[in-house]
């Protein structure tokens, strides 16, 4: 007999990719002064995960004297164990006296496609100035 109830396997997917962040125009919520500030994102994802993402990011602090933070939400398109579709990341990160602390985690229930079902995180680092990214996930087995 097999456990019905039993998780998918977690898996890790590796690989690199490029980053382009772009400043939103000041207004009433982030003024020049409030400490606060909008962003978009632009991923291209290479290795394990084949794909891009498009995203926002709302920081605030100041990064000048090594505290802040931010929040972000990106949807990724791509393929990711030969499966594609879409799924839904969510940041939260602080930067405490230059001291970093990160969680990326896939929204539950946002993924889309042959990606339906999945769940996980994601870490990223910055090495030579290159990133990367180390994803482990679950997705339930294929019919």
């Amino acid at each position: 007999m097999t456990d019905q109830t039993a998780k998918p396997a977690t898996r890790r997917a590796t690989g690199t990719f490029e980053v382009k962040m772009t400043p939103q125009p000041a207004d009433d919520y982030t003024a020049a002064g409030s400490g606060l500030a909008r962003l978009t994102g632009d991923k291209q994802f290479h290795g394990d995960l084949d794909g891009t993402s498009k995203g926002q990011m709302l920081s605030g602090g100041d990064y000048a004297s090594g505290s802040a933070g931010y929040v972000a939400m990106e949807r990724v398109t791509g393929t990711l164990s030969g499966r594609t579709g879409t799924f839904i990341l969510q940041h939260s990160a602080t930067l405490n006296k230059n001291v970093p602390s990160l969680s990326i985690t896939v929204v539950p229930g946002s993924g889309t496609g042959q990606l339906a079902g999945i769940s996980g995180s994601m870490n990223i680092r910055i090495e030579g100035g290159k990133h990367f990214y180390d994803f482990d996930y679950s997705l339930p087995d294929s019919h």
